[in-house]
């Protein structure tokens, strides 16, 4: 692993370590040229994922991203950052195990709608409102009226 500081590519490894939901390991690193310290996240990929854009262009899968774009709709929401963390590498498995290398942008789209749904209701309209590009307050009005009736995660329902 290069050193992020100096550049140096022999770095050491001093400590290793689960992350709470198990799916990652960090690891403490040194680097010897420069004493500095710093930590990488190792995660499982279980295939490389190509994301097919609406367009026709095909993009290497951002894991990053998708978890920016969640962060984003759940931004001043109380939902913690650990819950985020198992929103977003609940999607990336889903993706992952849906047995192709190359995802639609779309699918891609709908499982964080549904995962948000269950999460929060005002990161689900706030992330819909992006993904379904809403132009207008009427675009608002006519998916809130579709949602009427539909079961929706309240603040209060989160006690995990």
């Amino acid at each position: 692993m290069r050193c992020p500081f100096c550049g140096e590519f022999d770095t050491q490894v001093k400590d290793s370590r689960p992350t709470d939901d198990a799916s990652a390991i960090r690891r403490r690193r040194l680097c010897p040229a420069c004493g500095q310290r710093f930590t990488t996240v190792e995660r499982v990929q279980l295939r490389e994922l190509t994301v097919l854009k609406a367009d026709g262009r095909r993009v290497a899968f951002d894991r990053d991203k998708l978890a920016r774009s969640i962060r984003i709709a759940l931004n001043k929401r109380p939902v913690d950052e650990e819950r985020q963390e198992r929103i977003v590498n609940g999607i990336v498995r889903k993706l992952e195990a849906s047995g192709d290398g190359e995802v639609r942008s779309e699918s891609v789209g709908e499982a964080v709608m549904e995962a948000l749904k269950e999460v929060d209701a005002v990161a689900y309209v706030r992330f819909a409102s992006v993904y379904r590009d809403f132009r207008e307050a009427v675009d608002f009005k006519t998916f809130l009226g579709d949602m009427e009736g539909a079961p929706l995660a309240q603040p209060d329902d989160l006690s995990e």
